[in-house]
């Protein structure tokens, strides 16, 4: 098993928190990974993505062309990694931001209005785990047990006191995938 994602948006949407966290919590399963960030100049507001990969045997190359898993926080991102998927691919869209659906057959896609979702929480700067949840309940490459023990055991010191609430963002976007897919 070896599972490619690619998660893309603006700088600020915790792309990159989000990808770190799945690398993480596969690490601490016992799995093989690999964690790769990039981001513009801009930084805050410009584009970021990463992707990850998680694997039973080790992983031969870092470089993903065609992932098996994508999560578009945002327009250009939908625009970008969409056609990039690998036909049988999972799609999870922040419908929220992103306009338009997925016109490909060959794919699974998900549609989460995770903005709406976190603010409704009080945590729009958590929409990242909306999607990460939503994620894991539509192509289970981790169990959301794992990654909540990761979020525990890989939060930053700084931001203890958040971890209640981004394990409670994190389950929405559980919930609200699988409210999607019913």
């Amino acid at each position: 098993m070896e599972t490619a994602i690619v998660i893309a948006g603006f700088g600020g949407q915790g792309v990159l928190f989000a990808g770190k966290l799945l690398a993480h919590a596969g690490m601490d399963q016992g799995f093989h990974v690999t964690w790769i960030p990039s981001y513009g100049p801009e930084m805050r507001g410009g584009t970021a993505n990463c992707t990850v990969i998680i694997g039973d045997v080790p992983i031969g190359a870092p470089i993903v062309a065609r992932p098996d898993v994508a999560l578009a926080l945002n327009q250009p991102s939908f625009d970008k990694y969409e056609p990039l998927l690998r036909p049988g691919g999972l799609l999870v869209v922040n419908s929220a931001i992103v306009s338009g659906r997925s016109a490909r057959e060959d794919l699974r896609a998900v549609y989460v209005e995770a903005n709406l979702l976190a603010e409704q929480l009080g945590a729009i700067k958590m929409l990242n785990m909306i999607m990460v949840g939503a994620m894991l309940a539509a192509h289970p490459v981790l169990s959301l047990a794992a990654v909540e023990q990761a979020l525990a055991d890989h939060l930053p010191e700084g931001k203890a006191e958040l971890l209640a609430l981004n394990i409670q963002v994190l389950r929405r976007g559980y919930e609200s995938a699988t409210m999607v897919a019913a």
